[in-house]
């Protein structure tokens, strides 16, 4: 523990920062660590408003091994009690609220799949209803008296939603005090989380002061693109890659992504140095190699971190087989189908190849439906299924089921 001065320690945990707040008082912070062998407190938090964590939230999470490798303590904060008011981060409206039992069954897989990449006994996982549900009335009041409206509206979302005239909910200002709450109850040294959680974190500096904590350094670390290139990953926007995906999904997911963006994901996922990637885009850009190969290293590299190596093998030879051979799956799904007329629209929702008969309709009308190799593009229309059929359908580029007709 503490094997580097607290100058090469901060020079290591810079590395894709994109703000600290404030470097020199967070180096008297780690020398003071050095000095007293005493770990700092490394808090992030994260609330379970989908089931899952989806690799976006692993460029923070992977900074927070960095500290742990370093011998700091770092806290994962489920955020069970916050998810119930819901972020208004980069919201435009009020988000509808979560019931206790969507968000406690949210934060079991949180609780599990963050330790894909920390170390669990060297985690500090805790749940902020702990001391938040704790809070009486009185104690609320107390700490909405620690801020003002005027400050609130400083933050970018809320102006703009009072400038437009559309509706702000009060308790939608309760959610950065709880946020910064939590750096109170659990004395934090530094606070981590997407730049776009800057004004959170930087209310948290300001009621740990109200409180009379040792003000939080923060850092924030770069938002990840999805899928689509253009917006943040998120499940909201369907253009995610899930930390709990199986490999082929995963593997599948990541060769869609774009030539230019295959280097920031590589730059924010793996731990390439900045000299090896722009080594790879020289090589790319004087055709000593192809886009497609450092993409399948990079879908390896991501496979093998949540998996095994062996699974980021297999995948890679699956993924093969099914887009350049037009193969299928090892692990195809075989569905049964009472002989008669069917609609495949329905079909295709019953067995969760789509997910609405809306959605259903516009994969068929734009070409993506194949029953045994035939594109089927008539939504309205109906397929006739006999005894002792063993036909595959096939919806998109990756999803496949065998249906069987007793």
């Amino acid at each position: 523990m503490f094997e580097l001065s607290a100058e090469e320690q901060l020079r290591h945990l810079k590395k894709g920062v994109v703000d600290l707040v404030e470097e020199k008082e967070l180096l008297a912070k780690l020398k003071k660590s050095v000095d007293e062998k005493k770990p700092l407190r490394i808090k992030v938090g994260f609330d379970p408003s989908r089931p899952d964590l989806h690799i976006g939230h692993t460029v923070v999470i992977n900074k927070m091994r960095q500290w742990q490798d370093l011998g700091h303590q770092v806290i994962f904060i489920v955020g069970d009690f916050t998810a119930m008011i819901g972020d208004p981060t980069g919201k435009n409206e009020t988000r509808p609220a979560l019931t206790r039992d969507e968000v406690v069954e949210n934060a079991k897989s949180y609780a599990e799949q963050c330790f894909k990449i920390l170390d669990r006994d060297k985690t500090e996982l805790v749940y902020n209803a702990t001391w938040l549900d704790a809070m009486s009335p009185s104690d609320f009041i107390r700490l909405s008296s620690q801020y003002t409206v005027a400050r609130m509206l400083e933050r970018d979302d809320f102006s703009k939603r009072y400038q437009n005239n559309q509706p702000i909910s009060i308790h939608e200002f309760m959610y950065p005090l709880t946020q910064a709450y939590d750096s109170v109850a659990i004395k934090a040294d530094v606070e981590m989380g997407g730049t776009d959680q800057r004004f959170n974190l930087l209310v948290g500096r300001d009621i740990q002061k109200s409180y009379g904590v040792r003000p939080q350094s923060i850092m924030t670390m770069p938002l990840l693109e999805g899928l689509d290139g253009v917006k943040k990953m998120s499940k909201s926007y369907d253009n995610y890659i899930g930390v709990d995906e199986i490999p082929r999904e995963m593997f599948g997911k990541t060769m869609r992504v774009s030539d230019e963006l295959m280097y920031r994901y590589l730059e924010l996922l793996t731990d390439m140095t900045v000299d090896q990637i722009e080594s790879l885009k020289t090589d790319v850009g004087a055709g000593k190699k192809h886009p497609r190969d450092v993409k399948v290293g990079l879908a390896k590299l991501l496979v093998e971190r949540f998996h095994s190596k062996s699974a980021a093998d297999q995948a890679e030879e699956e993924f093969n087989r099914m887009f350049q051979q037009g193969g299928l799956p090892d692990d195809l799904q075989e569905k049964n189908l009472a002989a008669g007329d069917h609609s495949l629209v329905q079909v295709m929702v019953d067995f969760g190849m789509a997910s609405s008969k809306g959605e259903a309709r516009r994969l068929m009308q734009g070409g993506g439906v194949q029953l045994d190799g035939s594109k089927v593009m008539d939504p309205q229309g109906t397929t006739s299924f006999a005894s002792g059929d063993n036909v595959i359908l096939k919806v998109g580029k990756k999803k496949f089921v065998r249906i069987l007709v007793p």
